[in-house]
């Protein structure tokens, strides 16, 4: 697949960039740590698009006919908005909470030009089976999952054997929602 522009994925995710790949795009990979906050009052639901904007706002000077991808993912339970974990007991507590029960997992695109701006995002409910203790240990000893939102990853041991239900796109779950990214990219097609 050709794109006019150059396309640029500002993130160091794993994820999303295997998931460009598998989506026949060439890309160059272009991060800048930017700030994560994001304001109080502000509906955790329009969280993910704020900060996907906020990452993309941080190279707005610097383009020039590239396209420019930034993405950021939520997990929402109980109007909470759980973040990357900061370490073991952290991780421990996100996945105690989220056994049994469903959640609400949203991720944010900007697709950024010099020309325009193209916020989006997608949502999707994930319902988890009920997780022991051992099976918690488990997965955190052995997956380190301290780089995703929620303390888990879809594509790996919890969600093979943790996710009883996706409702929605699985791929959103990981990080891009393909889907939604293609539809966008549709203009820039050549």
């Amino acid at each position: 697949m050709n794109l006019a522009r150059p396309l640029i994925l500002a993130s160091n995710s794993p994820r999303r960039q295997q998931l460009l790949r598998d989506m026949g795009l060439d890309f160059t990979i272009r991060v800048k740590d930017t700030a994560e906050d994001f304001p109080a009052n502000m509906p955790l639901a329009e969280v993910p698009e704020y900060l996907a904007r906020k990452k993309a706002l941080a190279f707005a000077g610097e383009l020039q006919e590239e396209l420019l991808l930034t993405a950021d993912t939520v997990v929402i339970v109980d109007d909470q908005i759980l973040n990357k974990p900061g370490d073991t007991a952290e991780a421990f507590r996100m996945l105690r909470r989220l056994s049994g029960r469903p959640h609400e997992v949203i991720t944010g695109v900007c697709l950024l030009t010099r020309e325009s701006t193209n916020v989006f995002s997608d949502r999707v409910r994930v319902v988890f089976a009920e997780l022991s203790d051992a099976e918690i240990d488990y997965y955190i000893t052995h997956y380190r999952p301290f780089d995703k939102a929620g303390a888990y990853g879809a594509q790996d041991w919890l969600g093979l054997v943790g996710i009883e239900r996706i409702e929605g796109s699985y791929f959103t779950v990981m990080g891009l929602p393909t889907h939604r990214v293609y539809e966008a990219l549709r203009g820039y097609l050549v």
